[in-house]
């Protein structure tokens, strides 16, 4: 089924979302950098900590280990998915589900990306465990990407079904 493009006002509303989770993002690791030290660790629940961690990588520290060039390879990747993404909203706007799910990616993407503009590595301090066994540390524009990705699959079976 084709999508309808209804202009401009639709868009604005999707890149006013991918904002409040960009400045969600931001507002979230500033005051996490400023309360905890590198490392540190804090329980808050049986099966969530707050920790301050640094990942160079991508997810689940994918290349961390490198020597710096991931930094721009991920940057890379991070724009031009922006930008794609940015593009299909504008072709996209009245697609709800769609949208909702690009507008979240977008904002965890440029979250994520700031982050390695600004100090060469993505701030983590999201700690999930349960009987032993750690998640990755994450953070907030991560959790927009993972629910967005959900989004957009459901769409997508959504669509199949008709």
């Amino acid at each position: 089924m084709a999508r309808k493009n209804t202009g401009n006002a639709g868009l604005s509303q999707w890149l006013g979302i991918a904002a409040v989770i960009v400045l969600l993002d931001q507002v979230s690791k500033i005051t996490l950098s400023r309360l905890m030290t590198f490392g540190q660790s804090e329980a808050v629940t049986s099966f969530f900590n707050l920790v301050m961690v640094y990942n160079k990588g991508a997810a689940f520290s994918f290349l961390a280990d490198q020597q710096g060039w991931q930094r721009y390879l991920f940057a890379g990747i991070s724009l031009a998915a922006s930008l794609l993404i940015l593009w299909m909203l504008k072709r996209n706007p009245s697609q709800r589900l769609f949208c909702w799910a690009l507008a979240l990616i977008l904002g965890g993407a440029i979250g994520n990306l700031i982050d390695r503009l600004v100090y060469g590595h993505v701030i983590d301090f999201l700690d999930v465990h349960v009987l032993g066994w750690h998640w990755p540390a994450f953070n907030v524009a991560d959790s927009a990407i993972t629910l967005g990705a959900i989004l957009f699959i459901l769409d997508e079976f959504r669509r199949v079904n008709r």
